[in-house]
C-alpha cells in the first residue's frame, strides 16, 4: 500500500516542519458530553455501591467493599498487561469500569429479583426461582447489561477500536466493574463464610466475569476487522451467545456440582481459563508482528531506523530504551520516547487498518502526516533533552 507520506525523508530520521507547533486541544461538544455520560455513570455507579451497603448493613458493606478491591485489583492489572502495546484511552476504559459497577449491575439486579419473585410465586418453589434467577437470568440479563457498555465504546470510539485485544480489554474493564459492585453484596453477606467466599471468588476465580464477556469484546472487536459495516449485526449476537452459554454453565456448576465442585472447576474451569490466557499471549504477539512490520515499511523508506522498529516491536526493549531516556535525560527524555513509542504504535495499527481496508485513505492520509510528523517531533523531544549525555 502506498500513501503521499511513505517518501524518503530529506535524511534518515525524518525532518520537523521548522514552524511545527503541537496543535493546541480545544474542549468540544463531544468532550462535554463524555465527561458529563462519565459523571451520570459515576452517580450510578455510588448508587449501585449504596444498594449494596443497604442490603447487607453498612458494616458488612464496608468490608465487603475493601476486600472487593482485591480481585479488582488483579484484574485490572491483567487487563493492563494485556493493554500494553497501545493503551485504550483512559476515559474510554473509565466509562467501561462504571458502567460495569453501575448501570450494569442496577439492570441485572433489578430483573434477576425480580425473575426469582416471579418464579418462585407461580411454582410455590423459592427454590425454583433461585434456579430459574441463577442459571437463567442471571446470564442473559448480565451479559447483555454488560454487553451493551461495550457495543457503546464500539460506536462512539471506532476509531480506537483496532481487534480482538481491544474488545477483550474494553469488555474486561466492564466486567471487572461489574464484578467489584457484585463482590461487595456476597462478600458483604458471607457472615461465616467470608474467607472461603473471598478464597472462592477474590483469588480462585477474578477473571469469572472478564472470561464471560471477553467473548462479546472478541465479536466485537472482530467486527472493527472486518471490511463489512454490517458484521457487527451478526458477530454481536454471537459474542453474546458465548457469552450467555459460558456464564449459565459457570452458574449452573456451582449449584449442581455441590462437594464436587472444586473437581469440577479443576477439570473444566481451570483449563478454559489457561486456553484464555494462551490466546491473549498469541493476540499479543500478533500485535509485535503487525507493529515490526507495518513500521519496516516506513524503515524502508527512511522514517524510522531499523534498531528503532526493533525496539517498538518488543516490550523488553521498549522498557529499556524509556530506561536510557531516563538515565540520559531525566523525565522529559523518558516522558518523550513513551510519547515516541505510543506514537509510533499508533501509526503503525493505523497503516494496518487502510492496508486492511478498513480505513478510508483520505483520512488515512490525513492522520499517517499528523502522526509521522509527530513521531518526528517525539524523536527530536528525546535527542535534545539526552543531548548532554551523549555528549
Amino acid at each position: 500500500m502506498s500513501s503521499p507520506f511513505t517518501t524518503r525523508p530529506d535524511s534518515p530520521t525524518g525532518v520537523v516542519p521548522a514552524q511545527w507547533v503541537p496543535a493546541r486541544r480545544t474542549t468540544t461538544t463531544r468532550d462535554v458530553l463524555a465527561l458529563l455520560a462519565i459523571a451520570l455513570l459515576g452517580v450510578a455507579a455510588l448508587g449501585a455501591v449504596a444498594l449494596m451497603l443497604v442490603q447487607v448493613g453498612v458494616g458488612a458493606g464496608v468490608v465487603g467493599t475493601v476486600l472487593a478491591v482485591v480481585p479488582l485489583t488483579v484484574v485490572l492489572l491483567g487487563i493492563r498487561w494485556l493493554d500494553r502495546w497501545e493503551p485504550e484511552p483512559r476515559g474510554a476504559l473509565v466509562f467501561g469500569l462504571l458502567w460495569g459497577a453501575g448501570v450494569a449491575v442496577l439492570v441485572s439486579l433489578v430483573v434477576n429479583d425480580l425473575t426469582l419473585y416471579t418464579v418462585a410465586q407461580a411454582t410455590g418453589d423459592v427454590d425454583a426461582g433461585v434456579i430459574a434467577a441463577t442459571v437463567v437470568s442471571a446470564p442473559v440479563i448480565e451479559e447483555i447489561a454488560k454487553g451493551v457498555g461495550v457495543l457503546v465504546l464500539f460506536l462512539a470510539r471506532r476509531r480506537y477500536f483496532d481487534g480482538v485485544v481491544d474488545g477483550i480489554v474494553y469488555a474486561g474493564v466492564v466486567a471487572a466493574g461489574f464484578a467489584f459492585t457484585e463482590n461487595i453484596l456476597y462478600f458483604g453477606a458471607a457472615g461465616p463464610a467470608l474467607a472461603e467466599t473471598f478464597v472462592l471468588r477474590g483469588l480462585a476465580t477474578p477473571f469469572a466475569h472478564v472470561l464471560f464477556s471477553a467473548c462479546t469484546g472478541a465479536a466485537l472487536g472482530l467486527a472493527a476487522r472486518s471490511r463489512n459495516r454490517s458484521a457487527v449485526s451478526w458477530l454481536l449476537p454471537l459474542g453474546l451467545l458465548g457469552a450467555i452459554l459460558t456464564h449459565a454453565l459457570w452458574n449452573a456448576t456451582s449449584l449442581v456440582a455441590g462437594e464436587a465442585y472444586l473437581t469440577v472447576f479443576v477439570l473444566v474451569q481451570v483449563p478454559l481459563f489457561a486456553g484464555v490466557v494462551g490466546l491473549a499471549v498469541w493476540l499479543r504477539r500478533q500485535e509485535s508482528a503487525v507493529i515490526r512490520h507495518r513500521l519496516t515499511e516506513y524503515a524502508q523508506v527512511g522514517w524510522f531506523a531499523p534498531h528503532e522498529v526493533e525496539m517498538l516491536a518488543s516490550l523488553r526493549q521498549r522498557s529499556t530504551a524509556v530506561g536510557w531516556a531516563s538515565r540520559a535525560g531525566g523525565q522529559a527524555a523518558s516522558d518523550a520516547m513513551r510519547r515516541f513509542q505510543r506514537d509510533a504504535t499508533s501509526l503503525a495499527f493505523l497503516r494496518q487498518q487502510a492496508a486492511t481496508g478498513r480505513l478510508d485513505l483520505r483520512r488515512h492520509a490525513e492522520s499517517e502526516r499528523d502522526l509521522l510528523t509527530t513521531v518526528t517531533a517525539d524523536r527530536h523531544r528525546i535527542l535534545t533533552a539526552a543531548a548532554p549525555a551523549l555528549r
